[in-house]
């Protein structure tokens, strides 16, 4: 799988990126590099790599010299991570690269990569093993490729220079190598339009792609079956005597939403229909509502139960505090103003502990907004079902001459071109979602006809950074829209990266 990152471009060193500490997966072993000087003459390195840890992580070896020159044609080196298996411990690893770009006044451009390497204790320990990757050429792997191509130029002293390196992954998946066409998406510097006619709230920056090595993740799930949906409103058949409505808190053409309780003790948000909504309207309710049916976890909102009459439209019932409500009317709201970054973190984290329950349970959501989300007061934050939110939330969905509203600015392009969905979709929504609470509920891609986001996403165009994002968190959103589902990250290595950055910004509180 191949994509492109650039950490220099068109003269100007992207701090940012190289400021993200990407982590390593235990099960990845090597690292190359493929470079090139176009200087029209080689380009004297150094290189320096650091581990902390020598017991868990032994000196990390390379198949080239520690110093020497840049080739004017395409070559590739391999820097071998291999862990001793001596202990259980996360590993940072600094890769310094030292280009000399003029002999003369000792001129030099230093880049430097951090890596966290994850390292697990083995039953069968042996740091001296030497490494069998770094003997094969990168790009003929039995299990395996995940392809990072990192360049830029360099326009120093009147020389153009352009430096193009490439960070390739090697894990131990046992699947096919993929030779796909490189994507492009949001940048971790200044932002520019590559099309006069772009809009203004949308980019066409250098590329990224995730260098988190993920699992193949393309399991796609189908929706309960009538029988398996009977069964489980039978199960959560409560009495309507028993519900009690107090207040109204969304209404739409024909869906309402109601605080209420349930036995008197029970603070409930309750979904229903009017009495003239038709009979798909009601269908789709429960179908939709009973979609997180059995999710136990703190950050997920389930069905608690189900009334139905016979005269009268079915209740859902979700079991929450006084104060919750809708998080996207949440943002739009002034007391949203003054969410701190680390408040914002915290939300995102919260999300993606949820997510990640549900794909280890084999369910995926299929449509993750602000929108299908709840909040307290104490900035509590539960994922929930989409039941009701194409008629609440019109503006967010739209129909594409298939009879089918969906919602199109915050699908993966596999689910706008193919209706394809797995847990890989979720994390390209995912992603819309961090931006979603990053710009308090502003709508994504206003500007864009949502007939022409399939021509947009395929072209390479992302979310722009929005104003006060911290750039390391632009770029765990930007991992999230690469153009192949499976280099996008998991929920797992999403909770790493958002608890590191977590980490970082209370560490200074």
């Amino acid at each position: 799988l191949s994509a492109e990152i650039y950490y220099v471009r068109e003269g100007q060193v992207n701090a940012y990126a190289l400021h993200f500490t990407v982590p390593v997966p235990a099960d990845v072993e090597e690292i190359s590099f493929t470079w090139q000087s176009l200087a029209e003459r080689p380009l004297p390195y150094r290189i320096n790599i650091d581990s902390p840890d020598a017991v868990a992580l032994p000196k990390p070896s390379m198949n080239i010299s520690w110093q020497g020159e840049i080739p004017e044609h395409i070559e590739t080196f391999a820097i071998g991570l291999r862990c001793s298996g001596q202990k259980s411990a996360e590993v940072d690893v600094t890769i310094t690269i030292e280009v000399t770009l003029d002999r003369m006044t000792g001129n030099t451009t230093e880049l430097l990569f951090r890596r966290k390497k994850i390292c697990l204790m083995s039953e069968h320990p042996d740091a001296n093993q030497p490494d069998p990757y770094l003997l094969e050429n990168a790009t003929n792997g039995q299990n395996g490729l995940i392809t990072i191509i990192i360049g830029g130029i360099l326009a120093i002293l009147f020389v153009s220079i352009f430096i193009m390196i490439a960070y390739c992954v090697r894990g131990s998946f046992n699947r096919k190598p993929h030779h796909a066409q490189p994507i492009r998406t949001s940048s971790f510097q200044r932002l520019q339009t590559h099309a006069p006619s772009a809009p203004s709230s949308i980019v066409s920056p250098p590329s990224i792609a995730p260098t988190i090595a993920t699992l193949s993740r393309n399991r796609i799930y189908a929706n309960a079956e009538p029988e398996e949906l009977q069964r489980r409103i039978s199960e959560l058949t409560v009495q309507r005597c028993r519900v009690r409505l107090s207040s109204l808190l969304q209404e739409g053409t024909f869906g309402r939403v109601y605080r209420g309780s349930y036995n008197d003790s029970q603070e409930v948000l309750v979904k229903t229909v009017g009495p003239h909504a038709s009979q798909v309207q009601v269908s789709l309710l429960l179908h939709e509502g009973m979609s997180l049916y059995g999710a136990q976890h703190p950050g997920i909102l389930s069905v608690l139960g189900v009334s139905i009459d016979d005269h009268t439209a079915p209740f859902l019932l979700y079991l929450a505090p006084e104060n919750t409500r809708n998080l996207k009317i949440f943002l739009q709201e002034p007391v949203a103003r003054t969410l701190t970054t680390i408040q914002i973190v915290k939300i995102q984290l919260q999300l993606a502990q949820a997510l990640g329950h549900l794909h280890s349970h084999g369910v995926i959501h299929k449509d993750i907004a602000a929108r299908n989300c709840v909040i307290d007061d104490q900035l509590r934050v539960k994922l929930a079902d989409n039941s009701l939110s194409r008629d609440l939330f019109p503006g967010d969905y739209y129909c594409l001459g298939d009879s089918e509203n969906r919602p199109i600015k915050w699908l993966a392009l596999e689910s706008i071109q193919f209706k394809q969905f797995s847990e890989a979709s979720d994390t390209w929504a995912f992603g819309v979602l961090m931006w979603e609470l990053c710009t308090l509920a502003r709508q994504p891609y206003a500007e864009v006809d949502p007939f022409e986001m399939e021509h947009y996403l395929r072209d390479g165009y992302r979310l722009s950074q929005p104003i006060n994002c911290p750039d390391e968190l632009f770029a765990i959103m930007a991992y999230c829209w690469t153009m192949l589902p499976m280099e996008r990250p998991s929920f797992e290595q999403l909770q790493i990266c958002l608890q590191d950055f977590y980490a970082q910004l209370t560490r200074y509180v």
